[in-house]
């Protein structure tokens, strides 16, 4: 008789080791709902744009924000701060071949390879960046907040240094006499997806 309770415990213990876990599942980002804003400085100045989605996904597991990826269209590149001739001719020089040469690589992306918890809605995303075919790492703090069926993720000034892509017009880091015609190594970025099932 002394034997029941121990073997109850132990098949509780069994069935809990067993527990089924949770269905991972995959958000479509809303490419129209969702921006991406960027922010560059150079020594006489500063300018600011944005560029648009193509594609992408968020993988949740439960509440929790699991992996995903998403593409952008370099084709796209506008500035903001500018009009008319300025515009143009800015927008044409971040098309070329000395800054992201759209031509020959009309898209960038980045995967997400790990996910830490930093605090309530908060992670830090770990993933690759891939711009002009060259992937580096990067990893920046991010909000994530799940509700139903809808997903928002935020990640402001995430800071992208140019230079490690092979972008290297008017760097001082490789042109140390350029002088005032300097342009900072890095640029930052202001993410908002909105992702729906």
């Amino acid at each position: 008789m002394k034997l029941a309770p121990v073997l109850a415990l132990a098949a509780i213990a069994l069935f809990s080791a067993f527990k089924p876990a949770l269905k991972s599942e995959t958000f479509i980002i809303d490419t129209k709902a969702s921006s991406i804003a960027w922010h560059a400085e150079k020594v006489t100045g500063k300018h600011n744009g944005t560029i648009k989605l193509a594609s992408g996904n968020l993988v949740f597991n439960g509440s929790n924000l699991q992996g995903g990826s998403f593409i952008t269209d370099m084709k796209t590149i506008s500035v903001t701060d500018l009009e008319g001739e300025y515009k143009t001719k800015l927008e044409g020089h971040l098309n070329a071949e000395d800054f992201f040469g759209t031509a020959k690589y009309g898209t960038s992306n980045f995967n997400i390879t790990k996910v830490t918890p930093a605090g309530a809605n908060q992670v830090t995303i770990t993933g690759t960046l891939t711009i002009k075919g060259i992937t580096k790492p990067l990893s920046f703090p991010a909000i994530v907040k799940r509700e139903k069926n809808a997903v928002v993720a935020v990640a402001q000034n995430v800071k992208i240094d140019r230079t490690q892509y092979d972008i290297r017009y008017n760097s001082k880091s490789f042109f140390a006499s350029i002088g005032d015609k300097a342009i900072s190594d890095e640029f930052t970025l202001s993410i908002n997806l909105v992702a729906k099932k």
